[in-house]
């Protein structure tokens, strides 16, 4: 039986203000966290033994998937003092990792396919990696992939770029020799240093898995709340809208208490706050003042802090 690695270790700075307040997998989505939704897609892949690599605020993960039971699975933890990258993480979690190859996901993204064929497909191309791949969607956006008729990578090019190319959507499976021979506790990345090393010196090593699925790389707030709005309806069961306050399309998390009279569209409420009486907003984020830090560019309104949604330019 095939062991992953939920890569969750990352500052998720993309995502900040919300990984002020939790890591990036342990936002909330619908009835658990980004983390849950994960872990339950490789539950249903027959996949029950799971480690995940932790740095940034690593009990809001541990105090949410514990040691695995009520998923179904074992979890586990690889722990980095410093934050060791896509290869340097795999190669700290390695002595925990019971199966040869294994299985790396990305702990922001979300996407549903069936593991058994890609599985198959790596043993028969005996490739050292494999990489499940969309067509690129948005080159502006994305680094691209640059695959031969036999599905070997041959090249990696940045974002902007106009060439055909396909998208790596954070599943992968791994040989453990890839990490193995690097040192443990020295950052390491895969694409921008190990694969593509390996791309130049054998070719072949490093293949592709081609797939017609859809994916949520849950990036920014705005992806974050895009997350949410795909999840069945609802508000936390601790969470209580008065009739004289309307919320649409909002992301509203655990612990919040909402006055009267308030108006909120497209919106994402974090951190347990209290929503004041009267507020009206669109397009925000309102996170508890006391994650605010002096240069950001927001306004607080009581004891919240409010960013716009394109946090890219919530700092000054």
């Amino acid at each position: 039986m095939i062991a992953a690695l939920l890569l969750a270790a990352g500052l998720g700075s993309r995502l900040d203000p919300l990984t002020r307040l939790v890591a990036k997998p342990a936002v909330p989505l619908g009835a658990g966290t980004l983390a849950e939704h994960v872990l339950a897609w490789l539950r249903r892949n027959g996949v029950c033994d799971v480690v995940v690599n932790l740095h940034h605020l690593p009990s809001t993960l541990t105090s949410v998937l514990g040691d695995g039971t009520h998923l179904g699975m074992s979890v586990r933890y690889s722990w980095e003092r410093n934050v060791l990258g896509s290869a340097g993480g795999p190669r700290r979690a390695l002595p925990l990792l019971d199966s040869d190859p294994i299985l790396i996901v990305n702990g922001d993204t979300l996407c549903e396919f069936d593991l058994a064929p890609m599985l198959e497909a790596h043993a028969t191309t005996g490739a050292d990696v494999t990489m499940a791949v969309v067509s690129n969607p948005a080159p502006d956006h994305y680094n691209g992939i640059l695959v031969d008729e036999q599905g070997a990578v041959t090249g990696f090019i940045p974002r902007g770029h106009t060439v055909p190319s396909w998208h790596f959507i954070g599943v992968q499976l791994a040989g453990k020799r890839v990490f193995a021979a690097l040192e443990d506790g020295v950052p390491a990345e895969t694409v921008a240093g190990v694969y593509r090393d390996m791309v130049a010196t054998s070719p072949g090593r490093v293949r592709t898995w081609p797939l017609s699925t859809t994916f949520i790389d849950v990036g920014t707030p705005r992806d974050y709340l895009t997350a949410v709005l795909r999840q069945p309806p609802g508000l936390p069961a601790d969470v209580v809208v008065p009739p004289s306050s309307i919320l649409t399309r909002c992301a509203v998390w655990p612990g919040t208490i909402v006055e009267e009279d308030v108006r909120l569209e497209d919106c994402i409420v974090a951190g347990g706050v209290r929503v004041p009486r009267g507020l009206e907003a669109a397009a925000v984020i309102l996170v508890p003042a006391s994650v605010a830090h002096p240069t950001d560019r927001m306004r607080t309104q009581g004891d919240v802090a409010i960013y716009s949604l394109d946090v890219e330019h919530a700092r000054a």
